[in-house]
């Protein structure tokens, strides 16, 4: 794979990986865009052509035909505040509730409390293909010395589950992952009650590795039981990359 750039559209600075239709986008703006995400930026030295030395101050736009992801700042809560106070049953199996206009205040706070901490890296994620923002996901649990992540605090808007919307994000953060961080696994949990999320995690070639007893309080203040999963690097070369771009095709 050969990485090129750009200097085009909306006088953004684009690095991209050639021939690759559905692969990632990794966008580091200069200006203001007309992208939805845009953000005044400072761009870092230009990128190595596959691996990146990850910095946590940067901020990754990772795109493709149908996702936009852009790193979540405080800026983001009226985008979100609608699911907040429409749909409080999305975080119904969520460790972290933002169900009202205060939870998404401290649910906000605390994902950039944790990037500003080194630990976490947040997404806000915009559909294009309906032009509107459809929810949230991050990398968390963030270990670059031992080249491990959890990715996870996954949620979207009724209107976008079931849409394939979910499957282009998740190819965009594990090519991320895999491809530029270095990544050799990602570890995914859910609340083990979660069947819809455990099902959505396998079909995109997660490997069920076991349950954690007892390990969290739900929203309920009962304790709850989570299931883990994962994908491994050298998994995500020679089965799971292909079988995501087969499932968004």
């Amino acid at each position: 794979m050969i990485w090129e750039i750009f200097l085009q559209r909306n006088r953004a600075q684009y690095f991209f990986e050639s021939g690759n239709k559905q692969g990632a986008y990794l966008f580091l703006f200069t200006f203001e865009t007309g992208c939805p995400c845009s953000r005044k930026r400072q761009l870092p030295p230009i990128l190595p052509r596959f691996m990146i030395n990850f910095e946590f101050e940067a901020d990754y736009v990772l795109e493709n035909e149908r996702a936009l992801l852009c790193p979540l700042n405080s800026q983001d809560y009226d985008r979100l505040l609608p699911f907040s106070l429409q749909e409080p049953e999305l975080w119904q199996f969520s460790l972290v509730q933002a169900s009202g206009a205060a939870q998404l205040r401290n649910y906000i706070d605390l994902a950039l409390a944790a990037r500003k901490a080194q630990k976490e890296y947040p997404f806000i994620i915009y559909d294009k293909r309906e032009k509107a923002y459809a929810g949230t996901s991050r990398f968390y649990d963030i270990q670059l010395t031992q080249k491990c992540l959890q990715l996870g605090y996954t949620w979207y808007g009724r209107a976008f589950q079931g849409t394939g919307l979910n499957k282009h994000c998740k190819f965009l953060l594990l090519q991320f992952a895999f491809e530029q961080m270095g990544i050799e696994r990602v570890e995914f949990r859910a609340d083990s009650r979660n069947e819809k999320s455990i099902a959505a995690m396998k079909s995109i070639g997660c490997t069920l590795e076991g349950v954690l007893r007892s390990n969290g309080f739900t929203a309920e203040g009962t304790r709850r039981d989570s299931t883990v999963l994962s994908i491994l690097k050298a998994e995500w070369h020679s089965v799971v990359k292909e079988r995501l771009q087969h499932k968004m095709n």
